[in-house]
């Protein structure tokens, strides 16, 4: 007589899971989720280089994309500021934007007259460029947002050095009626750090002296001058409206 080997039931219990694991890795897990399929778009070569999308502002030739441009000084592949604001012809929603700046080599002034400049999203909330290298790091030196918010980390570097700013700026949003529904936010990279995570702005006023007054309207970037030669190159910006 053949005697047959039995397999014990805990046996057969666990090479029954183990198949249909298998069979369940092998199928494709759906969350029921429909996502939007993500814009594919090419970097630069490197990190500070504008990516495909993006609106090139000034790439150290010319700024024939600003107001006032001609009256700021160009010189080996960057910009200098002197005799007057310039802004962007055009406006801008929702968007990134890119910036490389240095502060100049001797500092001639004190407090505010320390290499001071600022960028304005939408013309309506400055970040301030100042000569902030060892300072406190308050709301009116660099990464501040002016009479908004001081940086979260001082993280200027030396006169002459190129920094960055990297903005991340989602504008106010208003209904049919012009009423104001949700408060404009930014957060903002000082040389690669968050200085100012999704920072809530004053949606019914701008930052002080700002050149353009709150409102549901695009804006366009401002880059300011008080009186000091700081310098800038570099400059982009990629709409992300939705």
């Amino acid at each position: 007589m053949i005697r047959r080997k039995m397999v014990p039931a805990a046996g057969l219990v666990l090479a029954a899971f183990a198949a249909n694991s298998v069979a369940m890795l092998q199928q494709e897990y759906k969350s029921g989720v429909v996502w939007p399929e993500p814009k594919i778009v090419s970097p630069g070569e490197k990190s500070s280089d504008p990516p495909a999308d993006a609106i090139v502002l000034f790439d150290g030739k010319d700024l024939s994309k600003w107001k006032n441009g001609d009256k700021w000084e160009l010189k080996d592949g960057y910009a200098v500021v002197q005799k007057s604001d310039i802004v962007t012809t055009d406006s801008y929603g929702d968007y990134q934007l890119h910036v490389e700046f240095a502060t100049p080599e001797k500092v001639r002034g004190s407090g505010q007259g320390r290499g001071n400049s600022g960028v304005y999203l939408q013309g309506r909330y400055e970040v301030q460029m100042l000569d902030s290298f060892g300072l406190d790091g308050k709301d009116n030196e660099c990464g501040g947002v002016y009479s908004v918010g001081a940086p979260k980390i001082n993280m200027c570097y030396p006169p002459l050095s190129w920094q960055t700013y990297d903005i991340d700026y989602t504008a106010a949003k208003y209904n049919a009626s012009g009423k104001l529904t949700a408060n404009p936010r930014m957060t903002v990279r000082h040389n690669g750090v968050v200085i100012h995570d999704n920072l809530e702005l004053p949606g019914e006023r701008n930052t002080t002296a700002a050149p353009v007054k709150a409102g549901p309207e695009p804006g366009p970037v401002y880059l300011q001058d008080h009186g000091n030669p700081v310098r800038y190159r570099n400059i982009w910006v990629v709409p992300t409206d939705s």
